[in-house]
């Protein structure tokens, strides 16, 4: 899981991601892209029309009424379906559920609320400790039947809001959890479940030292073939760029720098970054 942002402030914990509002939002957004009863309802609407241009090659016309093998009353009922959906589309609110998609027993609303009583009595609780509790109720409640990332998100995010990570990205908690064992993190015993959460933010921790180090290292090396340049020189822009990027593209450094796309090209090969993506075209490059 790459770092992320989601929304809240550090001052108040109990607004932002955790809180009603916040919950509504990133539940909207985890269905994004997730399909539902009109893309079926789509379908049917094409497969009758390409049968119809099957046999007819597409004329208009009354022509198009005597073709044989075709069910107009079908084809009818499938586009007042198709208009219904268009219209409850246009609505606020959720969509219905696709009964092939989401077991429509879950009831998803009910298990939010119990996940919402776990985080209400461990708000007491120092952040750290919070956090993984937070994170084992979610997996345990299975809150959200496609988005069981989102509690990993939500405990990164009180990390934030405590302070305790930067203030402007979530801790890559998940980077962390893929060191341990799947077996512990989804361990009978709540116990081993929470040590599991806490060895992996501690990996997590280890992780990101051991990458900030890393970045130091690389940025100390820049700086050292910064010695002797011309005071209009780019390649302190550049050093900046990609210690903000760590990955960039040619389009990239030259609208940043303001230069040409030549220019950039010649400019990072001057400070030595390393070519990611192998191609002729579309290049770019990140620090080794």
């Amino acid at each position: 899981m790459c770092c992320a942002r989601v929304g809240g402030s550090p001052a108040n914990p109990r607004i932002g991601s955790l809180s009603a509002d916040g919950i509504r939002s990133l539940r909207k957004t985890s269905e994004i892209g997730s399909g539902g009863g009109d893309e079926a309802t789509t379908a049917e609407v094409i497969r009758p029309a390409l049968a119809i241009d099957a046999e007819g090659e597409g004329d208009e016309g009354d022509d198009v009424e005597d073709l044989p093998g075709v069910d107009y009353a079908a084809l009818d009922a499938i586009l007042a379906r198709s208009d219904a959906a268009i219209e409850r589309a246009k609505k606020p609110g959720r969509a219905p559920a696709d009964p092939l998609v989401y077991d429509l027993d879950w009831g998803e609303d009910s298990r939010l609320d119990e996940w919402r009583s776990v985080v209400r009595q461990a708000e007491n609780l120092p952040a750290v400790l919070q956090a993984i509790v937070v994170l084992d109720a979610w997996n345990e409640v299975s809150v959200l039947q496609h988005a069981p990332w989102l509690g990993r998100l939500l405990a990164a995010s009180i990390l934030r809001q405590a302070g305790i990570t930067t203030g402007a990205h979530l801790a890559a908690i998940n980077t962390g959890l893929k060191t341990i064992p799947v077996d512990r993190r989804r361990h009978r015993d709540r116990e081993t479940r929470l040590l599991a959460i806490a060895h992996g933010l501690i990996a997590a921790a280890e992780l990101g030292l051991k990458e900030h180090n890393r970045l130091a290292l690389a940025r100390t090396m820049f700086v050292r073939k910064l010695g002797g340049r011309r005071t209009s020189s780019k390649l302190p822009e550049l050093v900046e760029l990609v210690m903000a990027k760590t990955l960039v593209s040619a389009g990239m450094v030259a609208k940043t720098l303001e230069v040409t796309p030549q220019a950039a090209r010649r400019i990072v090969l001057e400070l030595g970054l390393r070519e990611m993506t192998g191609r002729g075209r579309f290049r770019a490059w990140g620090i080794l």
